[in-house]
């Protein structure tokens, strides 16, 4: 059966989603259309939860991810569970279901909050016609729709508990970075790492394989035969993912127009040819040794809590990797607020002294982003008392602008030959220290430099984010400013075929 969109589905309703005109909703769709066994899909639920399959009284659709669609299974006896299938686009389906399958209860014989599998398929060669997941639902309030209306007191009790469950998983020592599986997951000839535990749910023995980050199995990417892990040295861990992008590029790779609309001006709406990435990502190979720092390494919204602030369950390990520390090491993306002076110095947060001489939307604003400081500044605070390993890990040199420069150079290319660039504009900036920084083997001239911060105030005049987003609350004002400058654009155009470009 094919359970895409809004159908009634054995008695049991599935609302409908759509994308907007911008996001083409038609194709949209047709990457995320299913072609499964609806009936099979629910006898193995009940099955997973050793019931027969006239006690499932409900088998509704519960959410859209990114790269899979949620059921909430309910039974006769009142028992609610959580159902889910991957998109056709989420690739390795196999390795990302094995995965996140082994990662979960990996974390569950370390005590860490996070669902138990009841049951699972990695291989759609069953009689529903697609892999599964059946696991726990996490009872409790996602931490991101309370944070704001919670005390300062509160806030700290928070981020202390979370910092606290991240001591406990920076803990964890593996012998290789990659991904996590069953050994029974991974085909005999498949490279692997073994890891040691004492007890199991599943009584099977965990190893490091293939890393299943999105970006090493994207479009095509899919097809390039490359070493995707897993790696026993960090110079691998931060080559394999450029190497992937070097490979699909030299096979596939073809002039486009970027992505994002804003980074067209920069290029003169010319289609970029990806042999600029390319050489970027040639001196960023020839820079990944130098990279790797004097220190040891070891090896959320996503966060739901009680009513007292209690971690229940940590959710979402698709995808999940492991890593050399320096590269994992990261404040959150849901706590962090860097580009703001104030956080970054790490100064405590406090209201401006003439907050009451200000009006009411005024304060409002200062309200809230004392608030983001406060959640920047409790978060390194906290990991510095709880977590030191981590806090050194976070004040090494350019710790944020290695991370950024192992993204950059493992993500696909869209048509833009700046960021990665720009995430490197002089060896002083990113080789490790003493001999190491004065040998580093690259350079980039002004002018590169320069056509990143020309797409970085373009960013900062809308407050726009890295991917195209913008927060919510600013949508509509974001949405006007552009539409204003489009209007402006084709005002100032000297000829319809600049007019074409900019439609």
């Amino acid at each position: 059966m094919d359970c895409t969109d809004s159908t009634e589905l054995h008695g049991f309703g599935f609302e409908i989603r759509r994308w907007s005109s911008l996001w083409n909703n038609d194709f949209k769709h047709s990457e995320r259309r299913r072609i499964f066994n609806v009936s099979e899909l629910k006898r193995f639920a009940a099955a997973a939860v050793n019931q027969n399959v006239e006690d499932a009284t409900s088998f509704e659709k519960l959410a859209e991810g990114g790269f899979n669609r949620t059921f909430l299974v309910t039974m006769r006896d009142g028992f609610q569970f959580v159902g889910r299938i991957p998109y056709p686009i989420t690739e390795p389906r196999h390795l990302v279901v094995a995965s996140e399958v082994a990662t979960m209860d990996f974390l569950r014989s370390h005590c860490i909050p996070v669902s138990q599998v009841f049951s699972y398929s990695a291989t759609s060669e069953n009689a529903a016609g697609t892999e599964f997941i059946f696991m726990e639902l996490i009872r409790g309030t996602n931490w991101g729709d309370i944070w704001f209306d919670l005390s300062a007191k509160a806030r700290i009790t928070a981020v202390t508990k979370l910092v606290e469950l991240e001591s406990r998983l920076f803990s964890l020592e593996f012998p290789a970075s990659g991904s996590l599986y069953y050994a029974k997951d991974l085909q005999t000839e498949s490279a692997k790492a073994e890891v040691p535990i004492v007890s199991s749910t599943n009584d099977s023995n965990f190893c490091i394989g293939p890393d299943t980050k999105l970006g090493l199995w994207h479009g095509k990417r899919v097809e390039t035969q490359v070493d995707r892990g897993p790696y026993l040295d960090p110079v691998e861990a931060l080559t394999a993912r450029a190497k992937k992008e070097i490979a699909y590029l030299t096979k596939f790779g073809q002039p486009l127009h970027p992505f994002q609309r804003l980074r067209r001006e920069i290029y003169n709406y010319k289609k970029q040819s990806p042999t600029g990435h390319l050489d970027s990502m040639d001196k960023y190979m020839r820079i990944a040794p130098y990279l790797i720092p004097d220190i040891p390494i070891s090896s959320l919204n996503n966060v739901s809590v009680s009513d007292g602030l209690e971690i229940t369950g940590l959710i979402d390990w698709q995808h999940s990797a492991i890593l050399p520390l320096f590269l994992q090491c990261g404040i959150p993306n849901s706590l962090q607020n860097y580009g703001d002076s104030v956080s970054e110095s790490l100064t405590t947060p406090e209201l401006p002294a003439n907050f009451d001489e200000l009006n009411d939307r005024k304060q409002f604003e200062q309200v809230v982003l004392l608030r983001r400081r406060q959640l920047h500044y409790f978060y390194v605070a906290m990991t510095a008392k709880l977590n030191p390993t981590h806090y050194d890990a976070l004040a090494y040199d350019f710790s944020v602008l290695k991370r950024k420069l192992l993204d950059h150079a493992s993500c696909p290319w869209e048509g833009d030959n700046v960021t990665l660039k720009a995430d490197r504009p002089g060896p002083s900036h990113v080789c490790a220290s003493g001999e190491a920084r004065a040998s580093c083997p690259i350079s980039f001239s002004e002018d590169e430099v320069t056509e990143y911060e020309q797409l970085q105030v373009c960013r900062d005049v809308f407050g726009i984010g890295p991917e195209g987003w913008v927060p919510l609350e600013q949508y509509e004002e974001t949405r006007q400013c552009e539409v204003k400058l489009k209007a402006d654009a084709l005002e100032a155009a000297e000829s319809e075929e600049e007019r074409v470009k900019l439609s």
